[in-house]
């Protein structure tokens, strides 16, 4: 994963360059469906609010496996498994934005906070369902991108993973602990009591973090770390339109988008549509491979983006250009909240 300096110096690179670009993109409209993305990203039960409807429960026996309950967080980008480490960033990014341009959120306030509990609900039960360990991650990374199943129909194995002093992983522990901060403070006035909560757990991890050192990185390598070590960072109006292609880089902004994202749950029809199981290899070869459009759109997603001379194939099979992240999105919530509170749409 980038350095968090790298990611904030691409933050304040978003930020400023709105105010060359007044009036030319509706910031509004994309800070709401930034934030939308998240209900799509959603592991566990589902709640009756939610608003991405072809979603429906999935993972409702995460943990199992270690005899607990790792159910809810999100799922990390185009696939099905849940790492916490990046989990964590997005709940901290998803926090900041809130605590930095909340006011400016408007009627999207509500809906950020919801996004910001999804995520420390989860890190919560990760921190404090085994005393002495705190779990990293769910899901076999490697099986799991050997299918392309729904998140609904996923039979791959639930691997848990943790760290622990025996174990250790300060990296993720220390970034756990200030998503847990952060959550902790966006949610002081709105729910004192869940704020005191997540504060104790926050204090408690940042302890484990400083008493055994270590990176898990080390120790789960070559199990997780292709799959959240690299990320990057564009421009909002790049992203929003304003380049060579002419296209906007978020699921459902503009008159022109990605329509073939590197997506299992959105590239496959919904259980409604289609009720019955779609197997591991069956994804594969009915939806993974069709030039057809995915038939969910996974509004606010962002894709990975063109290369480096702006050119973008929309094509699902290519998932460095076409697989978004929850933790590239988290990163433009913030910059969309201030340009969309500065210009007003």
């Amino acid at each position: 994963m980038a350095s968090l300096q790298l990611q904030l110096s691409l933050l304040l690179c978003c930020i400023f360059v709105g105010a060359h670009v007044e009036g030319l993109q509706n910031y509004t409209d994309a800070l709401t469906k930034s934030i939308l993305y998240f209900q799509g990203q959603r592991s566990g039960r589902l709640p009756p609010d939610q608003r991405i409807k072809w979603r429906s429960h999935s993972g409702l026996t995460d943990g199992s496996l270690a005899q607990v309950d790792l159910t809810g967080g999100y799922y990390d980008a185009g696939d099905n498994v849940k790492f916490n480490f990046p989990m964590a960033f997005t709940t901290t990014m998803l926090s900041w934005s809130i605590l930095e341009y909340g006011k400016r959120l408007g009627p999207e306030l509500g809906n950020a906070r919801a996004a910001v509990r999804w995520g420390s609900d989860y890190l919560l039960k990760s921190a404090t369902a085994t005393p002495g360990r705190l779990y990293v991650g769910v899901g076999d990374p490697n099986a799991d991108h050997k299918c392309w199943e729904r998140p609904e129909d996923m039979d791959t194995p639930r691997t848990v993973y943790y760290v622990s002093p025996q174990n250790p992983g300060s990296d993720v522990a220390a970034e756990t602990a200030a998503a847990l901060a952060a959550a902790s403070m966006v949610f002081k006035a709105a729910d004192p009591k869940y704020s005191a909560k997540l504060l104790v757990v926050a204090k408690n991890v940042m302890e484990f973090a400083r008493k055994y050192t270590g990176a898990y990185s080390d120790k789960l390598g070559s199990a997780v770390c292709p799959f959240y070590c690299s990320y990057s960072g564009y421009k909002v109006d790049y992203i929003l339109g304003s380049n060579p292609m002419k296209m906007s880089y978020m699921v459902g902004y503009g008159m022109r988008f990605p329509i073939r994202i590197h997506h299992r749950g959105s590239s496959i029809a919904s259980v409604a549509s289609r009720p019955q199981h779609v197997g591991c290899q069956d994804g594969f070869q009915q939806y993974y491979y069709s030039k057809s459009p995915n038939p969910n759109f996974l509004i606010g997603a962002v894709v990975g983006g063109p290369d480096d001379k702006d050119a973008y194939i929309d094509d699902r099979t290519d998932y460095g250009r076409n697989e978004p992240a929850t933790y590239t999105t988290a990163a433009l919530v913030g910059p969309l909240a201030y340009l969309a509170g500065s210009y007003g749409k």
